[in-house]
């Protein structure tokens, strides 16, 4: 843990995607007190009209989606300002309207996730887990 999915309304070259998910982790390191090496992310580039907001009155609006599996004990506050984060990179890489991009948290223990590379199960999150 953690992983980031991104449900993108457009086609993207590898180049892009790799650079977006360089993006995420470099946000996600810093707001949420972590190394990179943990965070997963995932790049579903859908297509034009593949991502929908739903609406009472008129039709769907084009949209976007990013799903946050994270670990639970972060701050209200710490969790918005990654999901400002992310909605603002998304915004400035691929011009998409801020206000149609969505994002959710789900939010698990530490040994929800199995990393091979921690060598088990992850922990659950105690505070500032960056290298000093």
């Amino acid at each position: 843990m953690p992983s980031i999915q991104l449900d993108l309304p457009l086609t993207l070259e590898p180049v892009a995607k790799r650079d977006l998910a360089r993006t995420i982790g470099t946000i996600y390191a810093e707001i949420m007190q972590v190394g990179m090496d943990l965070l997963t992310v995932s790049v579903h580039d859908l297509g034009e009209g593949a991502v929908w907001r739903c609406h009472e009155d008129g039709p769907p609006t084009p949209s976007a989606l990013i799903m946050c599996d994270i670990r639970k004990g972060r701050q209200y506050e710490t969790r918005a300002r990654l999901a400002q984060a992310l909605i603002d990179a998304c915004v400035k890489q691929f011009d998409l309207d801020a206000l149609w991009i969505k994002v959710e948290f789900t939010q698990h223990a530490g040994d929800d996730m199995y990393h091979p590379h921690l060598g088990g199960f992850n922990t659950d999150w105690t505070g500032d887990e960056r290298a000093h």
